[in-house]
């Protein structure tokens, strides 16, 4: 059963030095709360796993706490580049930055693959792309049925998952609505995982036919965060802040803006920061 903590606490139980983890979400529950606190608890060598890295990403390299990110895309959505981790990848700064770069079509096989317990995803894709030449891992398989060859890539196996969700009952288990993208899969290949929510609720209540439910026993830790996916959105809770992400732009660009940006806004400010952007929930 998933036990009901304190985001420093559920942080300090489920991601560890050195994990690959990931810190999953698709332009929506982007689990920035969660972010702030392992920058904060210091955590390092981690290697950063995600579809879509954005924001998140780019303040968990700028600190030092990545050796490695696999990912499909990475930028700032609508805006630009990521430039702390261009910084990283580029010029080694504040370290070294390994990338293992896939299409989307294969990450989210990979997670399919991991979250079934399978060694490998098999899936059409990669015919003419250039992505084999540079990352090994891409690989090929003939189908014994049909003889038709096909990409094959490693699953996913992450040592923590980390999502945003809407809800999660007294019981443990844990309500997405809205774009769920592959926290599911990302949860359940998982050896622990953590989801902050917006609420805690005796009952979860009526749910639109696309949500997700995630059991009790497939989650490790619970935190009550209350717009802890800000910038991202909720659904039903409160909208994207596009303002956040332009004004991103200019703070990343530079080194000392962004370390005194990460001293003001990260370091000395807890969970109770993101309180304030849930507070007025806008209509589902």
């Amino acid at each position: 059963m998933a036990q009901i903590l304190s985001l420093a606490q559920a942080v300090e139980a489920v991601v560890q030095d050195g994990d690959v983890t990931a810190f999953e979400g698709f332009t929506h529950l982007i689990p920035f709360a969660a972010g702030h606190e392992t920058i904060r608890q210091g955590r390092k060598d981690l290697t950063l796993v995600r579809m879509t890295p954005d924001l998140i990403y780019d303040q968990l390299i700028g600190v030092g706490a990545a050796k490695k990110m696999v990912f499909s895309w990475g930028g700032n959505p609508g805006v630009g580049s990521l430039h702390r981790f261009r910084d990283a990848y580029e010029k080694g700064w504040p370290r070294p930055l390994e990338i293992e770069e896939h299409s989307h079509a294969a990450m989210a096989n990979a997670y399919e693959a991991g979250a079934a317990g399978l060694p490998f995803a098999a899936f059409r894709g990669y015919r003419g792309a250039e992505l084999p030449r540079v990352n090994p891992t891409i690989k090929s398989v003939t189908c014994p049925y049909t003889g038709e060859v096909l990409a094959t890539v490693p699953a996913i196996r992450l040592d923590s998952a980390i999502i945003h969700a809407q809800k999660a009952d007294r019981a443990g288990n844990v309500l997405l609505d809205g774009i769920v993208g592959v926290q599911k899969e990302a949860v359940l290949a998982a050896k622990r995982s953590l989801a902050t929510v917006e609420e805690i609720v005796d009952d979860l209540g009526p749910r639109s036919l696309n949500a997700c439910v995630l059991p009790h026993w497939t989650v490790t830790a619970i935190a009550a965060v209350p717009g802890g996916a800000h910038p991202s959105y909720t659904q039903g809770y409160y909208k994207r802040d596009n303002a956040y992400y332009e004004a991103w732009d200019e703070i990343a660009r530079d080194r000392d803006s962004f370390k005194a940006w990460i001293a003001a806004n990260v370091m000395d400010k807890g969970p109770e920061a993101f309180a304030r952007y849930a507070a007025k929930r806008r209509p589902a």
